[in-house]
């Protein structure tokens, strides 16, 4: 069997936020081969824009390693790390992030500009790849003249201007109508079909059936088979961390736990102390972000998980 394309091994992201330790990855591995559409998925929070950004050597990781096409992409720096930018990798924005000053050719050739390629030959590149995605029509058309579905395109255009060996692309079909996430859709399977690496973050479930493999970007999840059976924890046992994924709201039921920020040095920060009966827990769902305490036994506790529409429904006035 071949080498993958790209190896993800262990990949920490840390920030530190008011003295606390934000954990935006954590220990993510993954792998994607030549050829293969990879998606990311998982709720708000839970790293995929951030792991895009570590492999286009945008964002350091903490600890971990990065192997693209051979390349050591987190020991990369100064002109190694621009030129791996510039010919290795393509990225297509959330958002599209077109110039509305410039027509579609210009906009997608603009990289290539920067890096001082000659205008001519840089339009005439730009322009090849616009009828690629089938936006040949539109070489000369601003943003503004264009459909989102179509400024997607250029997008992609953009993305493949060097010829990348691997596309990243964030969200490629947010806040589009069905029919242009189609077409959109098409294009990348398109793109994957001549040979090229595509890894996508999404939240678009329409995009999973086209994909050739799924990664769940969720983070640590306690083992409960099912919303409705209780969960037992001894005294100093973890119930979740902090920075992992969110799933259910837990009712404090017997016991009590203890509420901990976990700091950047290492220590611990005790910010509550919650018994029987309560909740714990409730914001990371309902907001969709990841955990932001650690939540600790500090008893033999008894909690019950449910998932958001329960909490709601248990919460509701006049329930």
């Amino acid at each position: 069997m071949s080498e993958p394309l790209l190896s993800v091994d262990e990949v920490t992201v840390e920030y530190i936020t008011d003295g606390y330790s934000v954990k935006s990855l954590d220990r993510f591995s993954m792998r994607a081969n030549r050829g293969e559409l990879v998606g990311l998925v998982g709720p708000s929070g839970s790293g995929k824009t951030t792991l895009l950004s570590v492999l286009s050597g945008m964002v350091d990781a903490t600890s971990g390693s990065v192997t693209m096409d051979g390349i050591d992409v987190c020991s990369l720096s100064g002109r190694a790390l621009e030129q791996y930018r510039r010919n290795d990798i393509g990225i297509v924005f959330q958002g599209f992030n077109l110039l509305p000053s410039l027509n579609a050719a210009e906009n997608v050739a603009a990289p290539l500009l920067l890096a001082g390629t000659p205008r001519a030959e840089a339009i005439a590149r730009a322009e090849s790849l616009l009828e690629q995605v089938g936006m040949g029509e539109r070489t000369g058309h601003r943003p503004n003249q264009l459909s989102g579905g179509q400024q997607q395109r250029v997008a992609v255009a953009r993305g493949l201007v060097a010829d990348p060996t691997l596309l990243l692309a964030d969200e490629p079909t947010a806040n589009l109508d069905h029919i242009s996430a189609e077409a959109v859709i098409g294009l990348l399977r398109e793109l994957r079909d001549g040979g090229r690496t595509i890894l996508i973050s999404t939240h678009d479930t329409r995009l999973l059936p086209a994909l050739d493999r799924v990664v769940e970007m969720t983070g640590a999840v306690p083992e409960v088979s099912a919303a409705s059976e209780p969960v037992e924890l001894a005294a100093g046992e973890v119930l979740f961390r902090q920075g992992d994924a969110s799933d259910y709201v837990f009712s404090i039921e017997a016991g009590a736990v203890d509420v901990v920020r976990e700091l950047a040095d290492g220590g611990e920060e005790l910010l509550a102390t919650l018994e029987a009966p309560n909740y714990v827990g409730e914001l990371g769902p309902l907001l969709g972000f990841p955990r932001s305490a650690t939540i600790r036994a500090r008893s033999a506790t008894t909690l019950r998980p449910f998932t958001v529409t329960e909490f709601k429904a248990r919460t509701s006035p006049g329930h």
